[in-house]
């Protein structure tokens, strides 16, 4: 059969079949996000039937897919929200970023992994999906809840915080010396600073930039910048994602909206084949051994996600079944996650092991956030009563 002929054979197919899983994975009232996982190591590397002849699209595509993910995770935040969640919300996040990265750099040197692990563990471990998490407030009906301002703060800070790790840890994986390093890092700190000034002062000049009454023309501009955008921002040593957020931040109001709604499918596809992507490259049959390892961080990373949601919402709610729902909302895991160890990955020096851990962490943590923050809310219920009833006898 000729390559190009396999080759959209191959394409159709994954497509198709991504499709289904994103189908299943709405009527069981989950993330696809384990589901892509599970798809990838099926048809990677070691997998039932492994997909050759896509290798090369399916690679950039999953650039891209981290390219939109960042871009419209940025387009959700405007720089004065950004500068506001900084000043209200900065404790709750040092608190979030030592009770979390703290158990995944914990397992990395108990692993035998050193320092270059530890710092890619302690961010797969350490930041919450704000996919995953926004849908599950969304199809709970909790966005109008007096604890979800608290969420959305923790979630905004640790995407600020992002937009410095990962230029950290690209530095770091490269074996870029202290002084090119210490350069990537002052980049990354002077572009955000440019950013959040250019977007809170001129965010509509950069607005104009791609708007256009043409919903294709827009597409185009819009799709273009960002990854104009990304490949300077890798090129200068910063990740492009984080190059995508920063563009995202600068645009603003209904530009910002309709870029929203025009990227939204697009995304959806190309973030699928990155998870997709990220499954491929990882062998099903080195997971076995880094279970045990993986369970025992989702257990310790459950509670201290509560705690963190606890702490968060202390300010905006006294209710023990708020905070507890503020907790259990913060639990899943998801992109980030991957996009981190995607980039341990790529580096190649770092414990083969990573990606399994990394791959089976994510599977876990990504069913079992959504499936808690259902069940806290009766369950808190259940036990305050029980102990009012006590109280009261």
């Amino acid at each position: 059969m000729p390559h190009t002929a396999a080759a959209l054979i191959e394409l159709g197919a994954l497509f198709f079949g991504l499709g289904v899983l994103g189908r299943l994975a709405s009527r069981i009232g989950v993330s696809p996000v384990p589901l892509y996982l599970l798809g990838g190591l099926a048809f990677g590397t070691g997998g039932l039937l492994p997909l050759d002849g896509i290798a090369s699209f399916a690679d950039l595509a999953s650039e891209v897919g981290v390219v939109l993910l960042l871009l419209l995770l940025g387009l959700e935040y405007t720089a004065s929200d950004l500068v506001a969640g900084l000043r209200q919300s900065w404790l709750a996040g040092v608190v979030d970023m030592l009770l979390n990265a703290l158990p995944g750099a914990a397992a990395a040197l108990l692993l035998g992994w050193g320092p270059l692990g530890a710092l890619a563990m302690a961010g797969v471990t350490w930041v919450s999906s704000s996919g995953i998490i926004a849908k599950v407030l969304g199809d709970l009906g909790r966005l109008g809840n007096r604890e979800t301002p608290a969420v959305l703060s923790v979630l905004v800070m640790e995407d600020l915080a992002m937009a410095l790790y990962l230029p950290i840890t690209t530095a770091a994986l490269a074996g870029l010396g202290l002084v090119a390093g210490l350069r990537t890092v002052g980049v990354a700190m002077a572009l955000l600073a440019i950013v959040l000034v250019v977007a809170l002062k001129y965010g509509r000049f950069v607005s104009l930039i791609v708007e256009s009454p043409s919903s294709e023309v827009f597409l185009l501009r819009l799709l273009g910048v960002a990854l104009l955008v990304a490949g300077l921002a890798s090129e200068l040593q910063v990740s492009a994602g984080v190059g995508a957020f920063l563009l995202g931040i600068a645009i603003s109001g209904e530009t910002a909206e309709n870029a929203t709604r025009v990227l939204a499918p697009l995304r959806d596809l190309f973030a699928a084949m990155f998870f997709v992507v990220f499954g491929f490259n990882t062998h099903p049959g080195a997971i076995p051994a880094v279970l045990p390892a993986a369970l025992a961080l989702a257990v310790v990373t459950t509670l201290t996600k509560i705690a963190t949601g606890w702490f968060a919402a202390r300010g905006v709610t006294s209710s023990p079944v708020g905070r507890l729902r503020a907790g259990a909302a913060l639990v899943a895991r998801g992109e980030f996650s991957i996009v981190i160890a995607g980039l341990a990955l790529t580096s190649g020096e770092l414990n083969p092991g990573l990606a399994p851990l990394a791959t089976a962490y994510v599977l876990l943590m990504a069913v079992l956030g959504p499936v808690l923050a259902r069940v806290v809310d009766p369950v808190a219920r259940a036990v305050v009563t029980r102990r009012q009833a006590r109280a009261g006898a």
